[in-house]
């Protein structure tokens, strides 16, 4: 399968981000792609480095303009889309819901954020209400797509969820990046570390992993961090966790690749970790801690 990832650095102009990314989808599309993975809430900046209610207004139901509009080229492109998107589910309930559109232009499935960080500069529990909708893979004509967002990336179990669910790629969404007063040596380990638990999830499940993020600087409107510098290094990993593809950490960048799906397969029979799963040993997973 062909596939794309697109790596945008966003302004303040909503319109100007969207166009941009309509017309790198289209883009994307021209060379052959099949499925396309936008970043984490891509039609603005990332808004939750402060806590300011007016920021709610952002929020757009599902279905709404967002997925009307990138539906409709979906249809005339014949792909299938990952978007992100700040979803208003009622008055004073939001979410961070990924939406899978199909080449038809309808709406495959969604899912909303299980994992919601509340960090210095990552303000999201003051937005986004944690997802109900489990860890369930959206079927679409390419296949059956285990789409989770940014902070889920760092949960062996969500992943691990999603590939017994049947999933036949893990996808995430993501904004990341590093606060400018970290030193060099602390900002190659945040984003090794960002790689290296993405990359175990494809080794543990035997899938390929496909991580879009974000690049550029987005200044903090508070003023009390320095804002952050997005890392982008959008990549793919194969099921042996091995890098196919990767990112510039500072450049936009369309990337379009071939997979083979066939690799699943062909791994989980060398390394039959789901054979060998102790299930019955298990069940402390389920608790905050062991006493």
């Amino acid at each position: 399968m062909k596939i794309a990832l697109i790596q945008q650095a966003n302004g303040v102009n909503i319109r100007n981000n969207i166009d941009k990314l309509k017309a790198n989808i289209t883009a994307c599309a021209k060379q052959g792609a099949e499925l396309i993975v936008l970043q984490e809430l891509h039609n603005g900046l990332y808004f939750c480095q402060t806590e300011d209610p007016a920021n709610f207004d952002l929020a757009e139901t599902i279905p709404g303009a967002s997925t009307d509009e990138f539906g409709a080229l979906v249809k005339e492109l014949g792909v299938v889309l990952v978007l992100s998107l700040f979803e208003k589910r009622m008055a004073g309930l939001y979410h961070n819901t990924a939406v899978v559109i199909e080449k038809d232009g309808s709406i495959a499935g969604k899912y909303r954020k299980m994992h919601i960080p509340d960090d210095p500069a990552y303000y999201e529990k003051f937005y986004f209400t944690p997802g109900d909708l489990g860890f369930t893979p959206i079927q679409t004509s390419v296949g059956k797509l285990g789409v989770l967002v940014c902070w889920d990336q760092w949960y062996p179990e969500a992943a691990r969820l999603m590939a017994l669910a049947g999933a036949e790629l893990l996808i995430y969404p993501t904004a990341i990046g590093w606060e400018s007063t970290d030193t060099d040596n602390e900002k190659i380990r945040q984003r090794e570390a960002w790689m290296i638990s993405q990359r175990a999830h494809a080794v543990a499940n035997g899938l390929h992993v496909i991580s879009t993020n974000r690049t550029g600087y987005e200044a903090d409107p508070s003023s009390v961090t320095n804002g952050i510098h997005f890392w982008g290094s959008s990549f793919v990993a194969g099921p042996q966790g091995e890098i196919i593809t990767l990112a510039s950490t500072d450049k936009e960048e369309n990337i379009v690749i071939d997979i083979n799906l066939n690799r699943t397969e062909e791994v989980r029979r060398m390394w039959p970790f789901f054979r060998d799963r102790r299930i019955d040993a298990f069940e402390d997973l389920t608790k905050r801690a062991s006493e």
